[in-house]
């Protein structure tokens, strides 16, 4: 049976890819992003449906409700990034403080915002995904921080919804290419050293991130809530 479907950040990277795969499964997914040229074009492309949001915005997130269908079964939060490779190095304290804080309204605040908002609409037995990051287990800086505070804070989501068989995961990429991630600052010599991290000699990819998260929302992970599942090529290992 078609699922309703929720990728936020929709639009490029490993959003679409996510939303690509739930789409080819016969899904109705909607998608979203603050940048309506991508976000369009990425819909048409994939048979999906954009909504022009911001997760961190609480009215942009009541406005989106008005646009999505009465149940979600699958909300997978992936809008974020690193914010600081959008701004400049601080300047002062104030500087210091505002560009913190923006990296914890995108990758934080933004997951749990949207999570709230849909709540009530998250059908039982449904599944909410989270993409966090290698960078929440050995940093760096602010994004690290929210990373990492997003994997805490999904531990006592699991709870809330676990009442109603609702599953809900992180699903932490390291490098993957062919994204928007590093604003086409990565150097060559930066990537090798990414890529030689890693135990399978490869740079990961969307699609790797997106058969995961594709897995946490099928029926065959119902018992795997509360987790983190790294999906970095071995680059960083856990026991």
């Amino acid at each position: 049976m078609p699922r309703n479907v929720l990728v936020t950040g929709g639009g490029t990277g490993i959003g679409r890819a996510i939303a690509r795969h739930f789409a080819e499964q016969g899904d109705t997914v909607v998608i979203t992003g603050r940048r309506g040229g991508p976000l369009k074009e990425a819909a048409d492309a994939l048979g999906a449906r954009p909504v022009v949001c911001d997760h961190t915005d609480p009215e942009a997130l009541t406005r989106l409700l008005t646009e999505l269908p009465g149940t979600v079964d699958v909300l997978v939060n992936n809008a974020g990034g690193n914010t600081d490779f959008d701004t400049g190095a601080a300047s002062d304290l104030a500087a210091y403080a505002h560009a913190f804080r923006a990296n914890l309204d995108a990758n934080l605040v933004s997951a749990a915002l949207t999570t709230k908002a849909l709540e009530e609409r998250l059908t039982e037995g449904g599944a909410v995904v989270h993409i966090g990051s290698i960078a929440g287990a050995r940093g760096p800086g602010a994004y690290g921080a929210a990373k990492a505070g997003l994997a805490t804070w999904n531990i006592s989501l699991a709870d809330e919804l676990g009442a109603r068989g609702i599953t809900t995961n992180v699903v932490a990429p390291g490098y993957i290419a062919d994204t928007e991630f590093f604003r086409d600052r990565l150097t060559g010599e930066r990537r090798a050293e990414l890529v030689a991290e890693t135990a399978v000699g490869r740079a990961g990819s969307p699609e790797d991130v997106a058969g995961t998260v594709a897995f946490l929302a099928s029926p065959a992970a119902r018992h795997i809530t509360g987790q983190v599942l790294h999906v970095n090529g071995g680059a960083y290992r856990t026991r």
